[in-house]
């Protein structure tokens, strides 16, 4: 077979789209709304407001180059899967793989469901959306996005390019248009800026409640650790992604605060629930349809991100023998559709059962102690590893940094509003022991279940990875060779 033919995960993604990989990682529904929060919890004060997306913009840079070392040290598809085994051993590493499964599906459905409320809410002007008429929507767009998936990476780059353009066309609209109000000089758009810090100062926990809120708008840069394996060149091409998105994003975030300040009131920011709306609905009246769909096209490139990112971490884990071998197969368009397809069915179910998606606040809490687990591994390695290739090392305050911002998101809502959910979200994490110590540590073989693997290869035309992959792998590790 030629090497043109072998079927794996191919290195065949540049700058170009990881760059914009990353701009849709972090830019989706939170900018349109998070402006609110950072005001609300800064009393109101402008000045301060406009100092914590500043802050959140360097939080952000901390944890993307925190996720960065892992991507570019270890260059697999779910490279962060692979990162806590190596680090912690197998068990904690099938924990990670059970949370991300449910939280990726669970995220999954939610961004679905609000990008089928958005599209069609512009047709209810005056009511709500009707539920049966949003879910079947949102099980069509999920859907969609599940077979754009299983036709490799490929497929989705057009498509990506085009979210990417549309959210930067219609933030810097937004920014440009803020500039020249500013700069025409007229006296109620110049006031709303004039001693920005006058007013009540936030005390320490309500300033981190605003950094909270403006994190939120930045969060999605760790992306890479999921797709490295598809990269070309990861110890150059990650580096210069991040250098590129992240300055854009945090340019066109703090313009964008200052337009919504120069035309808006705080008090009039505060009453709104989309801020964006608001501010077109003052500005541009005719375009106020407009902003449903950008939010809409904005959350569909995450919707399809988000299903690129999650199957890769199942592919891996099949890979390694924690997982069934079925999920370590590939279609011929080099894409691990069985996990594409079980990610697609736990969404679909959870949209269906709708209170399922009010957990997903709660399994966030999860993710955060995984975080800072990871940033534990990156000092644990450095300590007992020193000899590893690390073509990119990552500045250490900015671990403990990043430490500290997940630990705030794991014990502030611990002390703040304890909750029963908590207990029942930590129990959910350990309740994946009762599938890893049958199939993965006892190694329990069902002569069913391999009938059903076979089954299910000729069924959707899948197939173990070439040897190829094995190669790539030990490139990687031995020879350094990207």
């Amino acid at each position: 077979m030629d090497k043109e033919k072998k079927i794996h995960l191919k290195r065949e993604l540049g700058y170009f789209w990881g760059t914009n990989f990353l701009i849709l990682n972090i830019i989706g529904a939170g900018i349109f709304v998070s402006p609110k929060g950072v005001l609300e919890y800064s009393c109101m004060n402008v000045g301060i407001a406009l100092c914590i997306w500043a802050v959140c913009a360097l939080l952000s840079m901390t944890t993307t180059l925190c996720s960065a070392e892992i991507g570019i040290t270890f260059p697999l598809s779910g490279a962060q899967y692979y990162f806590i085994k190596r680090c912690y051993g197998p068990l904690p590493a099938f924990l990670r793989l059970w949370t991300s499964l449910f939280t990726g599906a669970g995220v999954m459905a939610t961004q679905a469901l609000l990008l089928a409320e958005y599209s069609i809410q512009p047709f209810y002007p005056s009511c709500s959306v009707p539920k049966v008429a949003m879910k079947c929507l949102a099980l069509a767009m999920l859907w969609i996005v599940g077979i754009l998936n299983s036709r490799g990476v490929k497929e989705v780059t057009g498509l990506q390019t085009v979210s990417m353009v549309l959210k930067v066309a219609i933030l810097s609209l937004i920014s440009l248009s803020g500039v020249y109000l500013l700069v025409r000089g007229k006296k109620e758009n110049v006031a709303r800026l004039q001693n920005a810090f006058d007013g009540e100062y936030p005390d320490a926990s309500q300033i981190i409640e605003a950094v909270f809120q403006g994190y939120f708008a930045f969060s999605g840069g760790g992306c890479f650790t999921w797709v490295a394996g598809e990269l070309k060149k990861p110890s150059k091409t990650i580096p210069r992604c991040i250098f590129t998105a992240l300055p854009l994003v945090t340019m066109l975030y703090l313009l964008v605060n200052i337009s919504y300040m120069t035309v808006l009131t705080p008090r009039e920011i505060l009453s709104s629930d989309a801020v964006a709306i608001t501010w077109i609905d003052r500005v541009i009246p005719q375009l106020t349809w407009f902003i449903p769909f950008a939010i809409s096209a904005s959350l569909f490139s995450n919707l399809l991100i988000n299903v690129l990112e999650s199957t890769r971490g199942i592919y891996i884990a099949g890979q390694q023998g924690q997982l069934p071998l079925i999920f370590n197969t590939l279609n011929i368009h080099s894409s691990p559709l069985i996990p594409v397809l079980l990610n697609i069915i736990i969404g679909t179910i959870a949209i269906v059962l709708t209170n399922l998606i009010e957990l997903i606040n709660y399994l966030y809490f999860v993710l955060s102690i995984w975080t800072v687990l990871s940033m534990i591994g990156l000092l644990k390695l450095r300590y007992q590893e020193p000899d590893l290739p690390r073509p990119y090392k990552v500045f250490i305050p900015y671990i403990f940094i990043t430490m500290a911002i997940s630990l705030s998101m794991v014990l502030i809502p611990l002390f703040k509003s304890p909750k029963m959910h908590y207990i029942y979200v930590l129990l959910f994490l350990l309740s994946g022991l009762l599938l890893y110590i049958p199939l993965t540590y006892v190694k329990v073989k069902l002569v069913c279940f391999e009938k059903m693997t076979c089954y299910l290869q000729l069924l959707f035309n899948v197939c173990i990875p070439d040897k190829v992959d094995e190669k790539i792998q030990e490139e990687t590790f031995l020879k350094r060779a990207f």
